[in-house]
């Protein structure tokens, strides 16, 4: 194979970079030495697109990008930059053209909706004693405990922030559905997934967090896409 691309990893809702932790491991375990996290300021889609595409400008090469969650808003507004070879969603929004993240789940609500509570001053938060349940149900109590504390809330506006031109039109795509997933309906995944066409679909017995739960199946799916789109 030629080169390894850089993989850019991007987060979405209550939570940072490091929600990748288990991603970056295997990654390294299989030999990619340009693993980059990306740390959003979860303050709008603008922000977190602008924040993304700036460390994408940054990689010497292709580009194999990858969200989690909202985080598949952001690389939907942000992965038309020339050095993206393909577009990976784990359990993600793939908003389309004038749809947000906030539209989507009020279509279909995910199971853990009602869990999340906004404070006084815009923030969204889930519930701390609510989190195993709602996020990542499949992970052990303590590591679902330190994701609970140190879960990064979003502005709530940034919920309603439209995508204005989807970059999974033009790249390649691959998606995975979290089957047991409380934080997106699963069959909106699977809706968002089929529209976009995508050159692989899997889907997990796992929580939204799949990320954390599931890291080999989801790296046999970026690694998939490495192979297809920059081999």
């Amino acid at each position: 194979m030629a080169e390894k691309p850089t993989i850019v990893l991007v987060h979405g809702f209550w939570g940072g970079a490091a929600h990748w932790a288990n991603v970056i491991v295997e990654l390294d375990k299989r030999g990619y030495d340009r693993i980059r996290a990306v740390e959003n300021p979860l303050t709008s889609l603008a922000d977190d697109a602008e924040r993304t595409r700036k460390m994408v400008k940054q990689a010497d090469g292709p580009v194999v990008l990858v969200g989690h969650s909202y985080g598949g808003a952001v690389i939907t507004e942000a992965g038309d930059l020339p050095n993206v070879t393909a577009l990976v969603y784990i359990a993600a929004f793939a908003p389309d053209a004038g749809e947000s993240p906030g539209q989507i789940s009020q279509e279909k609500p995910p199971a853990a909706f009602e869990n999340i509570a906004p404070d006084s001053d815009g923030y969204l938060w889930i519930k701390p004693d609510k989190f195993h349940d709602s996020f990542a149900q499949d992970v052990s109590r303590e590591e679902a405990l330190v994701m609970a504390v140190t879960q990064k809330a979003p502005l709530a506006s940034t919920f309603g922030d439209n995508v204005t031109a989807p970059a999974w039109r033009a790249k390649p795509t691959y998606y995975q559905v979290s089957t047991q997933d409380r934080m997106i309906h699963p069959d909106n995944e699977r809706r968002m997934a089929q529209r976009m066409n995508p050159r692989k679909t899997i889907e997990l017995d796992a929580s939204h967090a799949s990320l954390a739960s599931r890291p080999v199946e989801v790296c046999d799916l970026i690694e998939l896409a490495v192979r297809e789109t920059t081999g």
